[in-house]
């Protein structure tokens, strides 16, 4: 048999095991769409990677990467203003530990289920290896609903659901951080009983207030990462945000961050949007535009609209989505599955150059096949938003030190953090022989650097 003959049935041989992966991980979790949808995106690219170590397969990291090391479920029970019992479900996916403790949110919505947990918490395996520190991947929540509850209502739920959790965590096992629906309010209440039933105070939990353990640019990180790492993106081209009109989704902490850092690099924020449709202002969201963008958050409202009602200068669009404005620079920072293919198309056509994902998935598979077939900048999620994880790992070693550093210290660390990221994706892009792929880029990369902990720890 010829040499080509050799290497494509070795091709064949590779590509036949992660098919087999990955029709093993729809039997055996039907229903749960976008947990293969992830697993899927990450192991179509790894081809390559497993044809150079074969040992890989022979190890079968594949299947052991695929499958939590822990999947925890637990009944929330908790009492409403009026006295009423109240049950919620509580989960922990304890994913991956090869390089570090457990480390990623814990999200309160509605719509919470295991599929979303495993989905997030599968990512985050790659994106906390790609930031370079020791954090292995986790996440969880509930399917509480924190909006339109009382404070004490928060807290009571809050206590209960930890006195179930705080058996799972610990700083040198699994750190838990905010997602939606948990912010400075719900941490605090977290960490409080988390502290009670110890009777230990450690860094537990990321995202602390700063006057008890937090970091300083933690709120704000995710978005300053999401633009830090577009920046690079567009250096690439010889370009840079200055003078350049951007989209941004949503309107919680990754948005807003985003939209002050465009704006500190020369850039023009446009849009925001929310459950309610989204806001165009061709002015530009600064000055006291970005405060009211805050003080919205902050409201509890979930809605956007009351933005153009003080603004004249900006439109509201009920129920559509910011990807129809003509923008150079789109950052879709809302929630999963927000960008679909006709989405990107309008983008596309309306001359968009780079598209930097704020958000976990937030495009669809076809979106993301229509930008990387324009030949438009892309990056994934479990790269470009790895910021807020990155300060959360920096939030981590403040708190063994019993330190705390500065804003500026935090920041220069946040940014040259993303700009490794950002090469690691190029060169191992590069390496695979697919130049200018981000996604395989930031798979190949990170997965390599699990696979390895994971191979040099034996069969665990």
């Amino acid at each position: 048999m010829s040499k080509t003959a050799v290497a494509e049935k070795g091709k064949k041989s590779v590509h036949d095991y992660v098919n087999g992966v990955l029709a093993n991980v729809i039997a055996k979790n039907p229903g749960e769409k976008e947990f293969h949808q992830a697993v899927k995106e990450v192991l179509e690219t790894l081809t390559p990677v497993l044809e150079k170590h074969p040992e890989y397969v022979k190890a079968k990291i594949l299947d052991r990467i695929v499958e939590p090391e822990r999947a925890i479920t637990f009944r929330v029970p908790w009492t409403d203003d009026k006295g009423e019992v109240q049950i919620n479900r509580g989960f922990r996916i304890e994913f991956n530990s090869a390089i570090g403790p457990y480390k990623g949110g814990l999200r309160f919505h509605p719509s919470v289920n295991l599929s979303i947990l495993k989905f997030l918490g599968f990512e985050q395996i790659f994106k906390n290896a790609l930031t370079t520190l020791p954090m292995g991947g986790g996440k969880g929540g509930s399917d509480f609903d924190p909006k339109g509850k009382s404070d004490a209502e928060v807290m009571r739920f809050c206590q209960s659901f930890m006195t179930e959790l705080f058996r799972h965590i610990g700083p040198d096992t699994d750190v838990p951080a905010g997602d939606i629906g948990v912010g400075g309010r719900e941490i605090g209440f977290l960490f409080g009983q988390y502290k009670r039933l110890k009777n230990e105070f450690t860094g537990v939990l990321t995202g602390k207030g700063i006057t008890w353990g937090g970091s300083l640019v933690r709120p704000e990180a995710t978005g300053f990462g999401v633009v830090y790492f577009s920046e690079e993106q567009l250096k690439t081209k010889g370009t840079s945000f200055k003078g350049k009109t951007v989209a941004v989704s949503g309107f919680g902490n990754v948005a807003w961050g985003a939209v002050k850092k465009v704006g500190d690099l020369g850039g023009k924020v446009v849009t925001i949007s929310g459950p309610d449709g989204y806001i165009h202002d061709p002015e530009g969201i600064t000055g006291g535009k970005w405060e009211y963008m805050l003080s919205l958050r902050a409201s509890g409202r979930d809605i956007v609209a009351p933005y153009a009602e003080k603004f004249k200068s900006a439109s509201f669009h009920a129920g559509k989505r910011p990807w129809e404005v003509k923008v150079d620079v789109a950052l879709p920072c809302a929630t999963q599955n927000e960008l679909n293919e006709t989405d990107a198309k309008n983008l596309i056509g309306n001359g968009v150059i780079c598209v930097t994902e704020g958000a976990n998935m937030p495009c669809t598979p076809e979106a993301v096949a229509a930008f990387q077939e324009a030949k438009v900048l892309f990056s994934p999620g479990k790269a470009s938003n790895a910021g807020g994880v990155a300060t959360s790992g920096l939030e981590m070693s403040q708190n063994s030190m019993r330190m705390s550093w500065s804003r500026e210290e935090v920041d220069k660390q946040l940014h040259g953090i993303m700009v490794n990221i950002h090469n690691a994706c190029v060169a191992a892009a590069n390496e695979s022989d697919m130049p200018g792929n981000y996604v395989a880029g930031a798979n190949i990369a990170s997965f390599k650097k699990v696979a390895d902990a994971m191979m040099a720890q034996g069969l665990v």
